[in-house]
């Protein structure tokens, strides 16, 4: 049985993008010199490319956005109560922003949006490439409106805050609002909450290091793939490429709250998850696999799901990889009715 868990007690805070996946071909990537397997924010060069989409290659969409991803599916594994998972982020007032709503609403996730009309609600080109490689370019628009002052500080919104024991931000929203982030970053070392970040793209490490190396001192929990890893460390001047050294390294950064040593978990896709100690993941036959795609996101709210009821380490890294199995049966980041993750 579950610890008795309350409504609100996972708060996450990101980008809500509505994915538009389709399969493309390699030309339709060479034309927007797109790189397989890499994430990055959309330029002018791009504007075109979700039209071309939408035109010429049959699309689904899904609601996504890393961080809301994780969120639902920790709430998913945990099935009840309702509402455990929190979730901010700022969309448009329009139909895109009204599909996401109704997602979160479905997904029984506490999704309090901030809704302006300045900007559209943010997409997510998903393009996909035969052998399981793909490709996203995020065109955040609304998503990079979200302001602290408008949402983050109101009252009946900072309670909610206030109630989570965990929070996760995907490494994304570094790119959007570093003042909201520290907030509640500060927040957790405080309180001696659980705070966790995501590394999430190698632009994040690159570009954005600065604010990555800002919130850094409150992160307790760490998560990563291995190419997220090795930008990190290529920034860092760690001078390795070995995984479990780069994890070492992360976790002896300067730390503010010293009550908790930071957990380092970074995943290798079918090769063995390290978390200082390394955790195989289960094996899974490749015919079965439909889109690797939400896997990143699925392993960290499987983690999420069993963190916030307090279950030791290894638990969280077996519903980890549990959640990611199942997710890259199907495509998008949905999922199947209920769990049987015991």
């Amino acid at each position: 049985p579950t610890t008795l868990l309350i409504p609100n007690s996972l708060f996450g805070m990101g980008n809500p993008l509505l994915d538009i996946s389709a399969v493309v071909d390699k030309d339709f990537l060479d034309k927007y010199t797109l790189k397989p397997n890499d994430q990055i924010l959309a330029e002018d060069k791009h504007k075109a490319l979700f039209e071309e989409l939408v035109k010429k290659f049959k699309v689904e969409y899904h609601a996504g956005g890393a961080t809301q991803n994780s969120i639902k599916i920790a709430q998913w594994m945990i099935q009840e109560p309702h509402k455990v998972g929190t979730f901010f982020g700022c969309i448009g007032k329009d139909k895109f922003g009204e599909i996401l709503k109704h997602k979160a609403e479905e997904a029984h996730v506490d999704a309090h949006y901030y809704e302006q009309d300045e900007e559209p609600t943010g997409t997510c080109a998903a393009c996909i490439t035969g052998d399981n490689r793909w490709s996203l370019v995020a065109n955040l628009a609304a998503a990079n409106c979200y302001k602290k002052d408008k949402h983050l500080d109101l009252e009946e919104n900072w309670k909610l805050v206030e109630k989570a024991k965990v929070c996760y931000i995907a490494g994304f929203f570094l790119t959007v609002s570093l003042e909201s982030i520290l907030k509640v970053a500060k927040h957790a070392a405080e309180n001696n909450k659980l705070f966790c970040l995501n590394l999430s793209a190698p632009f994040i490490c690159q570009f954005f290091k600065d604010n990555l190396m800002q919130v850094m001192p409150y992160v307790d929990v760490l998560f990563g793939n291995e190419t997220e890893a090795a930008a990190f460390a290529k920034e860092q001047d760690f001078e390795t490429n070995d995984v479990k050294e780069i994890a070492k390294k992360a976790q002896a950064l300067p730390k503010v709250n010293t009550k908790r040593q930071r957990i380092v978990v970074l995943t290798q896709g079918k090769d063995d998850t390290v978390m200082i100690e390394t955790f195989p993941v289960l094996k899974i036959d490749p015919k079965n696999i439909v889109d690797t795609n939400g896997a990143g996101d699925a392993f960290v709210g499987g983690f999420l799901s069993e963190l916030v009821q307090e279950k030791p380490l290894d638990q969280c890294v077996k519903a980890a990889h549990y959640a990611a199995n199942i997710i890259i049966r199907r495509a998008g980041c949905t999922f199947p009715e209920k769990p049987d993750f015991k």
